[in-house]
């Protein structure tokens, strides 16, 4: 069954984020031969339109205005019904993003429609769209269809493989004017407490720490590991709670949901909260002192040993290995 679906993509300081590109991906599956529109909101961002194209859009819509510069609910809202409103889609796509999570059920709401958030995978089955999506902290999924109305899904980063950049795709650019008004939060500036590098819900590598780092000084070697790796630096609660780093790190329960390809954790236990947000990434390596210690019991590759000792040791090793290839 051919489909027109809708993805909004999103930017982050200046460059298209990557789920963008997965969610494009996703719509392809959804739609069936059908058309995928990209919708593009911001201040001056018709530019980056074109790059949609080259991953798999059809088409793209790009909205401007001064409001939209950076996320304010309002705003975005008023931009995106008035883009469902002139394309009329079967399905609308958005990444599970802190912007998706805080949009969708507003656009659920206002279009009274059904919402699938946190899809890991996304498949056309017949007449229907089936979603995977993790229950009970990624212990286990359940597979859900909408059997009516729009197919409004979220979808979780790094899960879903984006289509090949091609650069000979081409596409109408259009551009959708909106009256925006009647905003009741306007976003000034931003101020991100995490270091610039890497988006840790976007990595591909994390490394990540815990506890066992004893320190805020105990997290440079991890910082030049993920450096090496071209990664990113995570934490568990616990290092957070101890004041060893910023919140904005934090992953589990109460933190960040990532699924990376690699995720090293040094001087991290286990515990069932932080395991909620990390245990789905594709392949881990526990690093601890403790051969009890529960993370082992989710590791693909276990370390037992001082993280001190070990990850200068692996960060030299892996500088070696790459100067070699």
């Amino acid at each position: 069954m051919a489909r027109k679906v809708l993805v909004l993509t999103e930017m982050r300081d200046g460059q298209l984020r990557h789920v963008s590109f997965e969610a494009i991906a996703a719509a392809k599956e959804i739609a069936s031969g059908g058309e995928v529109v990209s919708l593009l909101c911001g201040d001056k961002v018709k530019d980056y339109a074109e790059t949609l194209l080259y991953y798999g859009a059809d088409r793209a819509v790009v909205v401007e205005h001064r409001a939209l510069k950076n996320y304010s609910p309002s705003a975005y809202l008023q931009a995106v019904m008035a883009a469902v409103d002139a394309e009329k889609p079967n399905g609308f796509i958005i990444g599970h993003t802190a912007m998706g999570k805080d949009l969708s059920p507003r656009l659920a709401s206002k279009l009274k429609s059904g919402l699938i958030s946190d899809a890991v995978i996304v498949e056309a089955v017949g007449e229907e769209v089936l979603f995977t999506r993790p229950i009970y902290s990624g212990k286990a999924f359940e597979k859900k269809v909408i059997k009516d109305g729009l197919l409004l899904a979220t979808i979780r980063p790094n899960n879903i493989e984006a289509l090949k950049r091609d650069e000979s795709r081409s596409g109408d650019i259009v551009t959708l004017d909106v009256d925006i008004k009647d905003i009741r939060t306007i976003v000034k500036e931003i101020v991100r407490k995490s270091a610039g590098g890497v988006d840790l819900s976007e990595a591909k590598v994390i490394v990540a720490g815990g506890r066992g780092v004893k320190s805020t000084e105990g997290f440079k070697p991890l910082e030049e590991l993920a450096d090496v790796l071209g990664g990113a630096v995570g934490a568990s609660r616990g290092a957070c709670d101890a004041g060893y780093c910023d919140y904005s790190l934090q992953i589990g329960q109460t933190g960040k949901v990532v699924t990376p390809d690699l995720y090293i954790a040094c001087g991290i236990s286990g515990a069932i909260q932080h395991l909620a947000g990390m245990s789905n990434s594709k392949v881990i390596v526990a690093i601890n002192k403790d051969p009890e210690a529960n993370i082992f019991n989710v590791a693909d590759y276990g370390i037992v040993g001082d993280l001190f000792e070990v990850v200068p040791l692996l960060t030299q090793v892996l500088k070696e290995e790459l100067v070699k290839g």
